[in-house]
Order: C-alpha cells, then structure tokens, then sequence
C-alpha cells in the first residue's frame, strides 16, 4: 500500500476511536483514552499492568499500533479492558 492509497483510506478514520466486537457479539466504540492490559513485558511495560492508550496509529501494512505514554506499541501486546 502506498501512503498515497494509506492517506486515503484514513481520511475516513480517527486516531481517538476504535470499534472492537466483545465476547458476546456486540459492536461497541470505545473512545481515547481507554484502559488495556500488558500481556508481556514490552518496553518500560510491565506484563499485567493497566494502562492508557492516548491515540490509535495504523502502519503502512495496515498494523494498528497503540500510543502509549508518546511510545508506539503494536496493538497484540495487550487485551482491551471493556
């Protein structure tokens, strides 16, 4: 994907909103900043530890990365706290 076709297609989002489905089948919307779990140490985090997501990023493949504390963070490092 080019970040010609990337800016395009992210005209259409926003970095402060994400929709997930939960466990039981229902869309919801969850709004910056949300609250998700460490899986594994990662960085300066700590597995197990709550903490904030300021903003939602996609990479050029399309990979959504979580902003955390201004540190970039794949989003599989972590279970969103609904």
């Amino acid at each position: 994907m080019t970040k010609k076709e990337l800016a395009e297609l992210l005209k259409y989002s926003s970095p402060q909103e994400l929709y997930v489905i939960t466990h039981y089948g229902v869309l919801i919307r969850l709004f910056c900043p949300f609250s998700v779990k460490v899986l594994r140490d990662i960085g300066v985090l700590e597995s197990g530890q709550i903490v904030l997501v300021d903003e939602i990023k996609v990479t050029l493949e399309l990979k959504t990365v979580y902003i955390i504390n201004n540190a970039a963070y794949f989003y599989f490092h972590f279970n969103i706290e609904v």
